[in-house]
């Protein structure tokens, strides 16, 4: 049995090296605690635990009894038996306090692996939303020159748009006293007909009358 948990404390302690320290070996050491971790690993590490955790008992019992004997009542064989519990008790200790630090260096790696990526995560995402921020500025820009040049061609429109008005007044205006002179010279074109007609019914009858005169002289 000592030969047997010399072994696993030197195996124990070679662990804990490997994970202590960066080295290629410290990843594929994880992955396999990480499988150990998962379906029936944890309940059979629990169950050589309890077991070594027993034994260990039954140990520190012995030691306990033989303890208690009186001194002259010990022997050669008692003190070598004592010894070799006591070193026994030591390494079964010693063992489980080990297996108890592989495992929390393991979790321990693994949150600090956890947050590692949420950390690059959190940081790339920050660079992205500064790249947003300046693509946005950059838009913002292009927004802004592009509402000027807007505004710059409103105005221009307007002031089109004014001159227009101001020429569609004009030529109203023009159009009115066009509209008022063709009034008046259609008053004066009706004039000059009656003038006409009055004229003419003038003329008729001042024929009539030559005519009426030529017939008395030929009489």
């Amino acid at each position: 049995m000592i030969q047997l948990f010399f072994t696993v404390i030197f195996c124990e302690m070679a662990v804990i090296l490997l994970l202590l320290f960066k080295t290629p070996l410290r990843k594929l050491e994880i992955m396999t605690l990480d499988r150990v971790k998962r379906g029936s690993g944890p309940l059979v590490v629990k169950s050589v635990g309890a077991t070594v955790l027993v034994m260990m008992t039954y140990s520190v019992y012995t030691i306990r009894e033989l303890n208690s004997r009186p001194v002259e009542s010990f022997n050669p064989t008692d003190q070598v038996l004592l010894a070799y519990e006591v070193l026994d008790t030591s390494l079964m200790g010693f063992s489980l306090f080990l297996a108890l630090m592989i495992d929390r260096l393991h979790h321990y790696i693994r949150e600090l692996r956890i947050l590692r990526k949420t950390m690059e995560a959190a940081k790339k995402q920050s660079r992205e939303v500064d790249e947003g921020k300046k693509a946005n500025g950059a838009e913002l820009n292009a927004l802004k020159e592009e509402v000027s040049a807007m505004k710059t061609k409103i105005n221009i429109l307007e002031s089109e748009c004014k001159a227009k008005e101001k020429e569609l007044k004009a030529a109203e205006s023009n159009s009115e006293s066009l509209k008022k002179q063709s009034e008046g010279l259609l008053l004066e074109y009706d004039r000059l007909l009656e003038d006409n007609q009055s004229l003419r019914s003038q003329l008729h009858s001042l024929d009539q009358s030559l005519a009426n005169s030529d017939g008395k002289k030929n009489m």
